[in-house]
């Protein structure tokens, strides 16, 4: 469960390192962001040579969440940290980087962005 201005992990090597959100798709009312959500971000932090900067905006779409979200088949689903991948953008939907790090929820493909979910060690 990720809300406004919470501080995301990126999770790819766009070259960001931090992210916080400071929208999320879905609807003027949505409070909150669960795995496999389209999320507005602003870099906070970021790797001197990569390809984004500091205070840019980007989209990015959330794969891993703390928080647990239960699934149709009644099983939970929980990680150890909040990360986002960066996307180009929410129609086209592929990844900014060419590496994913780390496992991603199963809900992100189901979500339509199967080329993350190939890039990716592990979907649980």
């Amino acid at each position: 469960m990720i809300q406004h201005r919470s501080i995301l992990k990126a999770a790819d090597n766009s070259g960001a390192k931090l992210l916080m959100v400071i929208h999320i798709f879905g609807g003027s009312k949505r409070k909150f962001g669960y795995t496999g959500d389209v999320l507005n971000c602003v870099v906070k932090e970021a790797v001197p040579d990569g390809g984004v900067k500091d205070g840019e905006l980007v989209k990015a779409v959330l794969v891993r969440a703390r928080k647990e979200k239960q699934r149709k088949d009644g099983s939970y689903i929980r990680f150890s940290d909040n990360a986002a991948v960066l996307i180009d953008n929410a129609k086209d939907k592929n990844p900014r980087g060419t590496r994913i790090f780390g496992p991603i929820a199963r809900e992100v493909k189901d979500n339509g962005f199967a080329k993350i979910a190939s890039m990716a060690v592990e979907v649980l």
